[in-house]
């Protein structure tokens, strides 16, 4: 059984491979527990200089930002324009991680003397990514220079109407382009990109130079004179987000503009503080929290409790977070939704006010306005979340037959649709598409799983859409009313062919087994090293095999939803906690032997301060 949004299901355990006498070794060295080295190996780490880079992040493990592709002429670009004084417009996108990305890259432009201004579309009125007509009004309104954030790479039609006009564009991105199949030979084909023609197209997945190949735009005619190809790329990092980018852009303008190879001392203070903006980002962002993505959100977590920015102190004020520590949970479940409520419920214009221009009366303000979107928004969510499940019993999708979840409904809100997507998914565990069907043109946002690419299953049903993008686990997309049956139905059909049905049960990857005698606050201290935790750098999550239910289990929560157990292992008790599983209240009696696949955590009551066990998954023996 495990949890899945107040749900309980079975899941797969897998055991990651036991490596006492590598452990052993290196725990020596490290002088760490044999259980924490084993979580090193885990995680790939097998030398002890990789495990002390690890333990111990330093912003010297950041890549030089001249190695992402086309970025060093990007930079340039704008050192020049802050120079000549050209008007610069920033333009991004409504979410997390395009509204901090804005923030960097106006602080940067502003604090070198530049002429910086921002646009942000409407999420519902204009859609995601560059659009013509905006793209239009901001060259008319005098732009010399446009430079886009989390968006742009799949944006061929608006990049030509910037280059008709003779603005120069530069376009910086993370997510995925578009490709088509051209013939190689008679009898083999090959995927040519599709990218927009612009002063330069900066993503950290594009190669360095083509070898005299040039990408063709949807017309055929030469585009870039990059080609990209994933395996190809020289930047080691390929999962920065729009806000890492963003970070590294600013940092290569800095760069330009001192003609040397250090920025200057105050400069070096701003990407200091910048990494909290790139640490929301990133974590909001859900990309892998690896490498030197996970040395932005370490150094931009504590940035963001000591943060100067006015918007950042009254953001983290309104979520009663003064004070504390800040984690990955708390950026990304409680600082990132009231950032995203406005773009989601409105315009996500006063998201990026509260983050660039805001002085402290005006930021508390927003942030006050951002806590009241905030409760709308949920509002909402669970009214369509409980439309949405309705609809998944009526359509059959619970059966097995079914690897994917299409869903459309009118009235539904297009920005809350993706959090409904991911609470979906959370759910049921398979792909989902929700299509917020208004006014005869549909917006759609979707939410994978592991093993499937969201993206390019949308790439298979593109004559059913009007526009899509996004990369392997999130995606958005516009279709027409009268398509979307028949787009439903191709997309279910992609799912079942190519999906398989082994990855619709959930896995539980768990790191190690361990006795209870094991979980004592030093262990706790030690594991909380391996953060900040996130996508691809989870809690250390343990089992426990043979336990002994000491007494019954114990209802709590305002509405009874969660379970308080109480554990033995030979002369050791524990208690744990188990959210969502109040559902298993009649199948645990005292006495009982079960397995638990647990996170150790700290409780503090009363001034005192003890060890209890954060369930995520029972089976009974």
């Amino acid at each position: 059984m495990g949890s899945a949004t107040g749900m309980w299901r079975q899941r797969r355990w897998i055991l990651a491979e036991p490596r006492a006498d590598e452990a052993r070794r290196l725990a020596e060295h490290l002088r760490t527990s044999p259980l924490v080295a084993q979580l090193l190996l885990n995680r790939g780490l097998s030398t002890p200089d990789a495990c002390g880079e690890f333990l111990r992040p330093s912003l010297k493990s950041l890549h030089d930002p001249s190695l992402i592709p086309n970025l060093p002429y990007a930079a340039q670009r704008i050192a020049r324009a802050i120079r000549d004084r050209e008007k610069i417009v920033v333009y991004g996108d409504y979410d997390v991680d395009g509204i901090t990305a804005v923030a960097i890259l106006w602080h940067a432009i502003k604090l070198l003397g530049g002429d910086v201004h921002y646009y942000i579309p409407h999420r519902i009125d204009e859609g995601y990514g560059l659009n013509a007509e905006a793209i239009a009004q901001i060259c008319q309104d005098g732009a010399g220079l446009i430079v886009s954030v989390d968006c742009g790479i799949t944006a061929v039609g608006p990049a030509n109407v910037a280059r008709d006009r003779g603005v120069d564009l530069i376009i910086t991105d993370h997510h995925e382009w578009h490709e088509r199949a051209a013939p190689l030979t008679a009898r083999q084909t090959h995927h040519e990109p599709i990218l927009p023609a612009c002063y330069a197209l900066v993503h950290p997945r594009l190669p360095t130079k083509a070898q005299g190949t040039r990408a063709k735009d949807e017309n055929g005619c030469t585009a870039s004179s990059f080609m990209p190809h994933p395996s190809s790329s020289s930047y080691p990092n390929p999962y920065l987000c729009g806000a890492g980018i963003a970070f590294k852009l600013a940092w290569g303008v800095g760069l330009a503009i001192s003609g040397g190879n250090r920025v200057n001392a105050e400069f070096r203070n701003f990407l200091m503080e910048a990494t909290a903006l790139a640490a929301l980002g990133t974590i909001a962002d859900v990309v892998p929290l690896v490498g030197e993505n996970r040395v932005l959100a370490h150094f931009g977590l504590v940035g963001l409790k000591s943060s100067r920015l006015p918007g950042i102190r009254a953001l983290i004020r309104s979520a009663g977070l003064d004070g504390q520590n800040i984690d990955c949970y708390h950026a990304g479940f409680l600082l990132a939704p009231r950032l995203n409520a406005c773009g989601r419920m409105g315009h996500a214009n006063l998201a990026v006010q509260l983050l660039t221009d805001a002085d402290q009366a005006k930021a508390a303000s927003i942030a006050s306005y951002l806590e009241q979107q905030n409760r709308a928004r949920q509002a909402m969510e669970r009214k369509i979340l409980d439309s949405a499940v309705e609809q998944i019993h009526q359509l059959g999708y619970k059966r097995d037959e079914n690897r994917a979840i299409v869903l459309g409904s009118e009235g539904w809100h297009a920005g809350v649709i993706g959090i409904v997507a991911s609470r979906i998914v959370d759910r049921f565990h398979r792909p989902t598409i929700m299509v917020a069907l208004n006014n005869g043109l549909g917006q759609g946002s979707g939410r994978s799983i592991s093993g499937f690419h969201l993206a390019r299953a949308l790439e298979s049903c593109e004559q059913y859409l009007e526009a899509y993008g996004g990369h392997e686990m999130a995606a958005g997309l516009k279709i027409r009313t009268e398509k979307f049956q028949a787009f439903r139905q191709a997309f279910v059909d992609h799912a079942n062919a190519s999906l398989d049905p082994h990855l619709l049960v959930p896995e539980l990857r768990i790191d190690a087994e361990a006795e209870l005698v094991h979980m004592n606050q030093a262990l706790v201290s030690e594991l909380a090293r391996l953060g900040p935790f996130g996508h691809a750098n989870p809690r250390p999550l343990l089992c426990c095999r043979g336990l002994t239910l000491a007494g019954p289990p114990r209802r709590v929560g305002r509405s009874g939803d969660h379970l308080q157990l109480f554990v033995r292992q030979a002369d050791t008790y524990m208690k744990c906690i188990a959210f969502g599983a109040g559902e298993l209240f009649d199948k645990l009696r005292a006495g009982m032997r079960i397995d638990l696949a647990v996170e150790p955590q700290l409780n503090e009551f009363n001034g005192r301060v003890s060890v209890e066990l954060a369930v995520k998954d029972i089976q009974i023996a």
